[in-house]
């Protein structure tokens, strides 16, 4: 590869860029990252880190980081189906809880992570466009903050630019193992709504709705519809979510008795894999594999892509393997750590009513810990759905 300013530069720095710039720069390579926002920011997401995710976190030393910041641990999600309540641990003896911290907190965490690691980081960059030459891209082109017009190289680009990644559509990657969106979420966060280390699921026919922890006191409150209501629910969107919690009686008093401190935000997101990359380019997070947030696997997802873009991206740039050997590996093992969830996201994201075969068998397994705990694990992403129905079905 010819020389260039940079080995890498990541267009994105929330839960990919970040991560990926980071255990770049710790390899000893010279990384650049740049984001249109800056830090610390808000940006539209359920932030839910599942033990994976914490996971990552503790290897990367940035989970006492966390912890300092005073986010609870989440340690039982509990799914509330009408008829029936499956409450367990979604984590394993060495990460056993999850966390769901503010993006304004996280974002920064992991910011701060890459910029300590050697990796520069610019905020307020604003990309237009990836620079090309002979068929490879070989860097970008964007305003400063300041609004002065620059032009980067690297030897490699990285996409962390999210759904709709400028870097994604700018290569025209391939689209793959496609789902239409399937349902519209809306939310919003509560104070005095102590969820006591809970996360709290109520499912029920064509509608679902939730709570966890976050950070400051605060509770994020969400809510779903099928997609094909999505045009209906903005007419009214507080009157829907509202409407909503009275499927649980129980759960509508304790919100009335909560204090509603922000607005009511959320977004319907395309469900898709994209080849993750090619001549000069690399795809990672939401611009390389995207789903329904009906399962909040979104950023533990992200920090398990950064890893295995990052281990390699090393192999191609020490040339210890051709650079498209590389990546092949890392979109097949991108692609079988994703599909399990990805698949099990798509089935449960319609809303629809449980397989009557599973109805049962969820009623079969309430009030034994180890299944109940299982299915936990499930919704958390440590266990494959296979797994659990081959075990408790």
């Amino acid at each position: 590869m010819a020389m260039s300013g940079y080995d890498v530069i990541v267009v994105g720095a929330r839960c990919a860029g970040s991560p990926s710039a980071m255990l770049l720069a710790r390899m000893g390579y010279r990384v650049l990252v740049v984001d249109r926002a800056t830090f610390p920011s808000d940006t539209l997401s359920t932030h839910l880190v599942h033990p994976p995710g914490v996971a990552a976190l503790r290897r990367w030393g940035l989970l006492e980081t966390l912890v300092a910041t005073g986010c609870p641990p989440i340690h039982t999600y509990a799914f509330d189906l009408d008829s029936l309540v499956i409450s367990g641990s979604p984590g394993t003896p060495a990460e056993p809880v999850a966390y769901g911290p503010r993006r304004i907190v996280l974002d920064k965490i992991l910011v701060d992570a890459a910029a300590a690691a050697g990796a520069e980081v610019r905020e307020g960059f604003t990309v237009s466009e990836v620079v090309v030459d002979d068929g490879r891209i070989t860097g970008i082109r964007g305003r400063e903050r300041d609004g002065r017009e620059v032009t980067e190289r690297a030897r490699v680009v990285v996409g962390a630019d999210g759904l709709n990644s400028l870097v994604a559509r700018a290569v025209n990657a391939h689209v793959y193992n496609e789902n239409p969106k399937l349902m519209v979420g809306y939310y919003s966060y509560y104070s005095g709504l102590d969820m006591d280390g809970v996360f709290k699921a109520h499912s029920r026919p064509h509608r679902a709705f939730g709570a966890w922890p976050t950070n400051d006191g605060m509770t994020l409150v969400g809510g779903c519809w099928p997609f094909a209501e999505f045009n209906e629910v903005k007419k009214d969107i507080e009157g829907h979510y509202v409407k909503n919690f009275e499927l649980a009686p129980a759960w509508a008093e304790r919100i009335r008795a909560a204090r509603r401190e922000t607005r009511v935000v959320g977004a319907a997101l395309p469900n898709y894999f994209r080849k993750p990359f090619g001549a000069g380019w690399v795809l990672v997070g939401d611009a390389g594999y995207c789903k329904d947030f009906f399962t909040a696997q979104g950023i533990s997802d992200a920090f398990i892509s950064a890893e295995l873009c990052a281990d390699a991206l090393d192999e191609a740039l020490s040339g210890q393997q051709p650079f498209d050997t590389a990546m092949a590996g890392y979109q097949a093992a991108r692609d079988q750590h994703a599909e399990p969830v990805y698949e099990f996201t798509v089935q449960v994201s319609t809303l629809e009513p449980l397989p009557p075969e599973f109805q049962k068998t969820l009623a079969d397994i309430e009030g034994n810990q180890d299944a109940m705990d299982d299915f936990a694990r499930v919704n958390s992403g440590v266990t494959a759905l296979s797994e659990f129905s081959a075990r408790w079905s």
